[in-house]
């Protein structure tokens, strides 16, 4: 089973070194104008008697939601910035009932049997498919039986259709094929995707963007009971190129999965 010491030096280094920026650098679940499913499901799965964890819980922002719901709340990280920050968030009163780890989110065996709910917003994205397939079957077993496992992924199809857009609007300026695909392709920061393996390289950072495809195959073979998936949309602003010129168009959108234990 892999532990913390497999996660590379460089990755904790470049994560640690984003958490001052993290939200000025990513697209953001909880921003205003999100329509994300996550909440509804942790309002249905709330119990004060009830330990949720928060693997790779970044800087912290979904702590004070967990802590407004469950009882206990681990809060899990395998880079030090990260979790420097997300201490941050946490009141006095409530210090008390936050466990934080600084670990992979595949090094959970002390954990086996203890969780009733757990989540990984934007962390499950590791670019190797076997730690993915570790980190799931880590969650599983550090499940309760019945235990649920919530998060959000990062979605390729949606860099693809935000390339249909932009490509489209490109042709419905003017432009030929030749230079609307190369504007699509500028615009839609193809420099920074490997499209047919889902991988995303950016300052340093290499993460997994999803297919939704992959969420019954890759939870099924570590043993999940059933995974669902639904769309967190998100409204045509400032971080996407041609806002104003999409936005009365569907929009753009990551991944939200439930899963059983």
């Amino acid at each position: 089973m892999p532990n913390s010491s497999r996660q590379t030096p460089d990755q904790r280094r470049s994560w640690s070194r984003h958490a001052g920026r993290y939200d000025e650098t990513f697209l953001s679940p909880y921003g205003p104008g999100v329509r994300n499913p996550l909440w509804a499901a942790l309002d249905g799965l709330a119990c004060g008697t009830a330990t949720i964890a928060d693997l790779g819980c970044g800087t912290g922002p979904l702590l004070p939601s967990l802590l407004a719901r469950f009882g206990r709340v681990v809060a899990l990280d395998f880079a030090p910035g990260m979790l420097e920050r997300a201490r941050e968030r946490i009141t006095p009163a409530d210090a008390g009932r936050v466990t934080f780890l600084e670990r992979s989110m595949e090094d959970l065996d002390d954990l086996a049997g203890t969780l009733d709910v757990a989540t990984a917003v934007n962390s499950l994205v590791m670019p190797d498919v076997r730690r993915i397939h570790a980190t799931l079957s880590a969650v599983r077993r550090a499940l309760r039986p019945g235990g649920t496992f919530l998060g959000i992924a990062p979605s390729i199809d949606a860099i693809q259709y935000h390339t249909m857009l932009l490509y489209d609007h490109a042709l419905e300026s003017g432009l030929g094929p030749d230079e609307a695909e190369t504007f699509a392709k500028v615009h839609g920061e193809h420099r920074y995707y490997d499209f047919a393996l889902g991988r995303f390289r950016f300052r340093g950072l290499r993460q997994k963007f999803w297919q939704p495809f992959e969420f019954e195959h890759r939870f099924g073979k570590a043993g999940f009971r059933s995974v669902t998936i639904e769309k967190v949309l998100y409204p045509w602003d400032e971080n996407f190129v041609g806002a104003a010129e999409l936005a009365h168009l569907p929009p753009s959108w990551d991944w939200f999965f439930r899963a059983e234990a």
